[in-house]
């Protein structure tokens, strides 16, 4: 997933809003430091995992897919995306994928919880997965309101 020879910097986008600051919060460290950003939109079918029910067509997941991470990154970024931003949508497990995307990375960014979970959680399942298999340094960023001003 390497997208140039500048640093690159890795966030997971859910649509939760934790996600949304840590695209935020990415971006703005990556306009610090140089580093090119990585976007990724992790989907899956539920047929893939074997879940039982309705057969479901892998071609309309991709486009539900789709429309949704433009959807997510238009939210963020209105307008223009920000220059060096590479967006990245892969059908997998998210722990999985933003932990072999993180290889060669400087850094990983990831939300504190996305959209499944519990409220109570201090950080979601992936997030807790990323901060202890990434190959790189990772960052846990929560919603905007959950920060101390």
């Amino acid at each position: 997933m390497e997208s140039s020879e500048r640093p690159r910097v890795v966030v997971g986008v859910d649509g939760s809003p934790s996600s949304y600051a840590a695209l935020r919060w990415a971006d703005r460290y990556a306009r610090t430091t140089g580093c090119a950003v990585e976007a990724i939109h992790v989907w899956d079918t539920p047929s893939s995992r074997g879940w039982s029910g309705p057969a479901i067509d892998p071609d309309f997941d991709l486009q539900q897919a789709r429309e949704r991470f433009a959807e997510e990154l238009g939210a963020v970024f209105p307008g223009e995306r920000p220059p060096g931003l590479t967006e990245h949508l892969v059908e997998g497990d998210p722990s999985e994928v933003l932990i072999r995307a993180s290889e060669g990375a400087e850094l990983l960014v990831v939300g504190r919880r996305g959209r499944g979970g519990f409220a109570r959680a201090m950080l979601g399942s992936v997030s807790q997965r990323c901060a202890q298999h990434a190959a790189c340094p990772v960052v846990v960023v929560g919603q905007e309101q959950d920060r101390v001003h």
